[in-house]
């Protein structure tokens, strides 16, 4: 068998309820939220279990969901399955430093916490957007954008056939405008509070590189990918860095994947809500095992894969 990787998606897969099932059947999970709500001061429990609206408000979208990936990480550790190597998509890369063992949890939360919080006050509501873009390729993407009038380009490089742009509302419908008359199959509006991973966001992280100048980095004891190269980070003294340029810069999600599959990855676990993550990976790589964890039942698919 060769590598396995743990990965964690990003904001916009969350759903009330998640994280439910694992906090009722393990003690470990049923800790970590215990531990995300003290370090914050938020009741996180509720925030993912009961219906309510805040969810899906980034300021509380984010800190929730790292609570509910690493909760259900703890129950996937337990199996006794450790990860050779980490990523996540966007938000998703503060578990996959946890699981690295690079941040403590604790730590971790308070500074998602922040991140939401800045992100969410950056650039004020209705002023900026983000689209999916399918059907066609990276270069003429950034060909359209580059001729658009207004702040618009890539964010995401979720998988081939799959690229959302970022910018300003208006630039943004024009770019989609553009990429249809191209030869883009679709543009899709992207139900988001912000322009993320745009130049819009700059200021939210020159505010996360001050809060993350308290934060103890601790020596990187199982390799991880970041979204801002597309690579593994060598050194941990690049770790602030690489996150307080991740909230404005493209995720290059494509190619963290291509380097874990170059690093001999061949089974990947996505751990949190939904199967978004597995979809694109199935995208870049039909040959490799992907076994989703959403719900407590999906433990029992990862025994299956481990013999255990």
């Amino acid at each position: 068998m060769g590598k396995t990787a743990f990965m964690f998606p990003g904001q916009g897969a969350q759903y009330v309820g998640m994280g439910k099932e694992f906090y009722d059947n393990n003690e470990k999970s049923r800790a970590v939220f215990e531990t995300a709500s003290k370090a914050v001061g938020l009741d996180i429990e509720s925030i993912c279990f009961e219906e309510n609206t805040d969810i899906n408000i980034t300021e509380y979208t984010q800190i929730a969901m790292l609570t509910a990936e690493v909760a259900m990480m703890q129950s996937v550790l337990d199996l006794g399955i450790t990860p050779d190597v980490t990523g996540g998509l966007s938000l998703g890369e503060y578990s996959a430093l946890v699981a690295s063992k690079v941040m403590d949890f604790e730590e971790c939360a308070k500074v998602v916490r922040k991140r939401g919080l800045y992100m969410q006050d950056e650039v004020p509501a209705g002023e900026g957007g983000m689209a999916a873009i399918i059907a066609l390729d990276a270069d003429q993407i950034e060909n359209v954008c580059s001729k658009v009038e207004g702040i618009v380009g890539i964010a995401n490089y979720n998988c081939p056939g799959q690229i959302a742009i970022s910018g300003e509302k208006a630039a943004v419908e024009k770019a989609c405008e553009l990429l249809k008359e191209a030869g883009a199959k679709r543009c899709i509006p992207l139900n988001v509070s912000g322009p993320f991973h745009s130049p819009m966001l700059a200021g939210a992280g020159e505010k996360l590189a001050r809060e993350l100048e308290n934060v103890t980095i601790h020596d990187i004891q199982i390799p991880y990918v970041t979204n801002v190269t597309g690579d593994f980070v060598k050194d941990q003294n690049e770790v602030k860095n690489l996150l307080a340029a991740q909230v404005s810069s493209s995720v290059k999600w494509i190619q963290c994947v291509e380097a874990m599959l170059r690093y001999g990855v061949d089974t990947f676990i996505e751990i949190g809500p939904g199967k978004t993550l597995s979809s694109f990976v199935k995208k870049i790589n039909k040959k490799v095992t992907i076994v989703n964890v959403d719900k407590y039942a999906d433990l029992d698919k990862v025994k299956e894969v481990f013999d255990l």
